[in-house]
């Protein structure tokens, strides 16, 4: 029986230290959204909302990073637990709007300074310039992997 040689893999595997890098900067701002009753994907649409106002699904799905059939769930559960609203176009009542309530913004507004706290405290530990050329970075590569 011949052996077989594996093939060398010259590169780093990039999709994993990324997945590790969001998890570690997760592991800072779990315990402030649980402490709050928000999930990841809760807060992530909040935050969207709150940037950018009023959007469909699909716009939130594809900023949110969270698939169509996910994004459904959670929107349902938060519009039950007053943290969204969905109002129909008029023009085509298939297409929904989502909104924050009062109650969401509420929440947003009394997070924000917490989590600038967090980031702030990266920024000390870890450098500011690293933090910016972290952004910096990130967006280069996803400039460049949307052009293809």
């Amino acid at each position: 029986m011949v052996a077989k040689t594996k093939q060398a893999v010259s590169h780093r595997n990039l999709p994993m230290l990324l997945l590790r890098a969001r998890e570690k900067m997760m592991e800072r701002f779990r315990p402030l959204l649980s402490a709050h009753g928000l999930t990841e994907q809760q807060w992530r649409i909040m935050r969207a909302l709150h940037e950018r106002g009023p959007l469909e699904p699909r716009q939130l799905s594809d900023l949110c990073t969270i698939s169509s059939p996910s994004m459904a769930g959670v929107l349902a559960r938060m519009e039950a637990t007053d943290l969204v609203t969905k109002e129909r176009f008029a023009e085509d009542q298939r297409r929904v709007l989502v909104s924050l309530t009062a109650t969401s913004l509420e929440l947003v507004e009394a997070l924000i300074g917490e989590v600038e706290a967090r980031y702030a405290e990266l920024e000390s530990q870890m450098g500011r310039q690293v933090v910016e050329r972290v952004y910096r970075a990130v967006d280069a590569l996803l400039e460049g992997l949307e052009r293809t």
